[in-house]
């Protein structure tokens, strides 16, 4: 619609009596309707208590809890420097960093629509008919939609609510990646360890070689010993090359993940020297604060409780207000004159009458989207517990396993001496030696390997606990 010059004039009271209607219908429209359901977490099952924690560690006062640089709490500089890297220069966390922007952005795109829509054109037309007729125009056009049924608030949840899983997607991948920065670098010295022990192995084997074959040539050994002997000494330098093998791995495993090319990448042995640290458990209800991938469940539940009030929006009419103003001649002179201004309103509102059932199938798609999404929390709630629980049991099991394997350790040495000097006296043959010998190594590389799971339970557990993260870390 288009009124000019004193048309225009003659429309403005019953226009602006219109327009001021039509607000005030919305606001009250607005104020009084909702569509949706409000958005109430669900229940999940939360046990009291964590069942391996009973007897296991005490409880430890809140200034005690994880940390967000939790892996120091194991005092390894080497391994700090690596996490700190990580941190840094992670292409992986990168990307989980720019999908979180992304959904940033949505957010802010999704609440443009709370604002009007203004736009502006200016063009000049000629043309004939018998005449000559030319047109000047400068004109603005606002269009804004008064969110009567909240499709734009429910939009705008939808988009915020997706925006914070992916926040809490993002420490998922960053707890994640730093859990298997340690774990691999556990792994690695432990691997060092394994290689000093098959280094003094070796040194000790090559000894018993010799001293066997000098007994040969004095002829108190047969050369089946000395054959028995060469086979040991040559299996533990063959085990001490294969541990270079897994090493080489490992350290190539580190150099992607903290944003090293491999070829580049190297870390001197260190054998591994740690103790498995007393992690801070909590109680079973701080874990669905602390769990980022509890959060970006039920964060992902609100933006499907969101959808479903938007599906529902659908069924009401989309109420708009459009207008616009500017100027219109015929003559360029004349154009930014009053005489040739105009202006226009008009409220309109919309909806569909009929659409074969479209809009109830997508409001029944997303109630059972919203579905989904609930049994999704409940089963991330359910595997949280199970994890805390894997772990608390690992660490309580691998200690007493521990006890019991350093007891091992020091009774086949024992045998192992015993042995060597029965031999060397002539009592026993060598047979009894290798025996004694496989023995020790055997229970020195159990112990090393307990002593990494140890490690690896604790970073695990500090996983299932959240990794010193909770939910007031997401962006409101």
């Amino acid at each position: 619609m288009r009124i000019v010059g004193a048309s225009v004039r003659r429309a403005r009271t019953s226009g602006r009596r219109a327009a001021w209607a039509a607000l005030a219908l919305g606001a009250a429209s607005a104020a009084g309707c909702a569509t949706g359901p409000p958005y109430v977490r669900p229940e999940a099952a939360v046990p009291p208590a964590f069942k391996e924690a009973r007897g296991w560690k005490p409880a430890q006062p809140r200034d005690e809890t994880i940390r967000g640089k939790w892996w120091e709490i194991f005092q390894d500089p080497p391994l700090n420097a690596l996490e700190e890297q990580l941190s840094v220069s992670s292409q992986t966390l990168k990307a989980a960093q720019a999908r979180f922007f992304q959904a940033q952005a949505l957010v802010r795109s999704a609440r443009a629509a709370r604002y009007p829509h203004v736009g502006a054109a200016a063009s000049a037309t000629e043309g004939s008919g018998g005449t000559v007729v030319t047109d000047y125009l400068l004109r603005a056009d606002v269009a804004y939609e008064v969110d009567v049924w909240r499709r734009v608030a429910h939009t705008v949840e939808a988009s915020r609510a997706s925006a914070q899983a992916s926040a809490a997607d993002l420490e998922v991948v960053n707890l994640g990646l730093h859990g298997e920065l340690a774990i691999d670098y556990f792994q690695l010295r432990a691997l060092d360890t394994e290689k000093e022990i098959l280094g003094s192995t070796v040194a000790a084997y090559e000894k018993a070689l010799e001293l066997t074959r000098n007994r040969y040539k004095g002829g108190i050994a047969s050369a089946v010993d000395v054959a028995l002997a060469e086979t040991q000494l040559e299996i533990a330098r063959a085990q001490a090359i294969d541990t270079d093998v897994r090493r080489s791995e490992l350290e190539h495993a580190i150099a992607t993940l903290i944003g090293h090319v491999a070829s580049t990448f190297s870390l001197p042995p260190s054998p591994l020297s740690l103790e498995a640290p007393a992690v801070p458990g909590g109680l079973p209800a701080d874990v669905l604060e602390r769990r980022p991938d509890i959060a970006a469940a039920e964060r992902r539940m609100a933006a499907a409780n969101a959808q479903v009030g938007l599906a529902a929006s659908a069924f009401y009419p989309v109420v708009a207000l459009t207008g616009a103003a500017g100027f219109e001649s015929a003559s360029l002179g004349d154009w930014v004159k009053a005489a040739s201004n105009f202006w226009s309103f008009a409220p309109a509102a919309a909806v569909a009458v009929f659409d074969g059932g479209r809009r109830r199938a997508v409001s029944d798609q997303a109630r059972a989207a919203y579905d989904e999404a609930v049994a999704t929390y409940r089963d991330t709630v359910l595997s949280a517990f199970q994890e805390v629980e894997d772990n608390l049991a690992a660490l309580r099991i691998l200690a007493e396993e521990a006890k019991t394997q350093e007891v091992a350790v020091a009774a086949a040495q024992r045998s192992l001496t015993l042995a060597t000097n029965r031999y060397k006296g002539g009592v026993a043959s060598y047979l009894e030696v290798i025996v004694a010998q496989s023995a020790a190594l055997a229970t020195q590389q159990t112990a090393v390997n307990i002593l990494m799971r140890r490690l690896t339970a604790s970073v695990l557990l500090i996983k299932a606990l959240g990794g010193g993260w909770d939910t007031s870390k997401l962006p409101a």
